[in-house]
């Protein structure tokens, strides 16, 4: 019966001694945490970009937005302009329309390495797409203009199936499509009869700014 208390007093000795150890573990523990946290801030994250969205290519009135890792004076939102040219802080203006995001990207940060910045990363994003729009004209259902998904080709029978489709007296074979290419305007026959087959034609794309006309059948 004597030995009751002495137990009790080395299990309460014991208990008391794990409870001071785990104490002491978590007063270490914590600052390498915090310590670890704040170097992880350091470290730049990859932005998860689509390999689509890199592959775009960049137009006029596309409003794009510029940062460079560590440099927050050098971030800007600009508009490209017609020219497909725009500025940007220190390298001054610079054209990036016609050129992926990926293309841009590269372009200024070599112009950044050239005389301001050692290794600059250069992150370029669209923040908002241009509208682009093409015209559907002749024998369909709805003539009018049409605007493009944001990022996606349209195909030549997708914009007529935009426009109603044809009308009973459409020529499928006699369509015409005015496109303007370096500051002149070229008029492109093709027949949207073979392009349904499938057949010895691959799908016509349709650029921003097209005028298709579908041509009247004479019989």
């Amino acid at each position: 019966m004597a030995m009751r208390p002495i137990f009790s007093r080395f299990f309460s000795v014991r208990a008391g001694a794990l409870l001071l150890l785990v104490i002491l573990s978590a007063a270490s523990y914590g600052p390498v945490c915090a310590q670890s946290a704040t170097a992880l801030q350091g470290i730049p994250v990859a932005s998860a970009v689509s390999e689509s969205e890199s592959n775009y290519v960049l137009a006029p009135n596309d409003l794009v937005k510029l940062t460079v890792f560590q440099e927050a004076d050098l971030e800007s939102t600009v508009r490209i302009a017609k020219d497909g040219s725009t500025i940007f802080p220190l390298i001054g203006p610079v054209k990036i329309g016609g050129k992926t995001v990926q293309e841009g990207s590269r372009l200024i940060r070599e112009m950044l390495a050239k005389d301001y910045l050692v290794n600059p990363q250069v992150s370029l994003t669209v923040m908002e797409y241009a509208k682009r729009r093409f015209v559907v004209l002749g024998q369909v259902q709805r003539p009018g203009a049409y605007e493009m998904p944001d990022r996606d080709s349209v195909g030549l029978l997708q914009a007529i199936g935009m426009a109603g489709g044809y009308t009973r007296v459409a020529d499928p074979g006699k369509i015409t499509v005015k496109r303007n290419q370096g500051g002149r305007d070229d008029v492109i026959k093709i027949n949207a009869k073979n392009l349904a087959k499938g057949t010895n034609q691959k799908e016509f794309e349709v650029a921003p700014g097209d005028v298709i006309t579908v041509g009247e059948s004479l019989f």
